[in-house]
């Protein structure tokens, strides 16, 4: 299974969701395809997480690699390391219960509309999932664009030190680019031509 964890405010429906999606239909393993619409709560959106892998798991599915974009990196991360797996993160978040504390109270959403109402306590939930170190750098794939705009992708390099590393020189936190660096991405997640 290739789990995509979306970022925060986010959805199934972002750009990067859709363009791993649509790779992994050309492929022929859209059924091996995963992205859940993540909760706002971060203990609730690992359970979500955790209940994708349990469900792969019940049909007999035993592989799990995990590709988790901003937030969805953070939470692929403290997955990777409590699954044994691989995880592909995309400019992800390394220290969220700092960079979010800024949005708490009612929050709009990226798609469909709508609203996330974020809690002092979803900061403590998020300090609780905090992995301080990876234990296996060569279970990571880091992805991080030096022209993020909301995430410091010197940070991303401290924290994934050892990891197989693409850094952008400039693109954006979206990484508008990524359809150029999808294969590369499933490559690694042991998803190949």
């Amino acid at each position: 299974m290739l789990l995509y964890l979306h970022g925060f405010r986010s959805s199934p429906q972002s750009t990067k969701a859709r363009i791993v999606a649509e790779r992994m239909q050309a492929l022929g393993r859209a059924d091996d395809y995963v992205c859940p619409e993540l909760n706002v709560a971060p203990q609730a959106a690992i359970a979500q997480a955790e209940a994708a892998i349990a469900a792969a798991r019940a049909r007999g599915d035993e592989t799990l690699a995990i590709v988790g974009s901003s937030l969805g990196g953070f939470y692929a991360t403290w997955l990777a390391e409590r699954y044994g797996c691989r995880a592909a993160v995309l400019n992800p978040a390394t220290q969220p219960y700092r960079d979010l504390a800024r949005y708490l109270g009612e929050q709009p959403l990226w798609h469909g509309g709508g609203t996330v109402r974020v809690e002092p306590a979803h900061m403590d939930e998020l300090r609780a999932l905090a992995v301080p170190r990876i234990t296996h750098p060569e279970r990571y794939y880091l992805l991080a664009a030096t022209g993020d705009e909301v995430l410091d992708y010197r940070e991303m390099l401290a924290h994934y030190a050892g990891a197989q590393v693409r850094l952008l020189q400039g693109s954006d936190h979206g990484i508008s680019e990524f359809a150029d660096y999808v294969d590369e991405v499933l490559t690694f997640c042991g998803i190949g031509q």
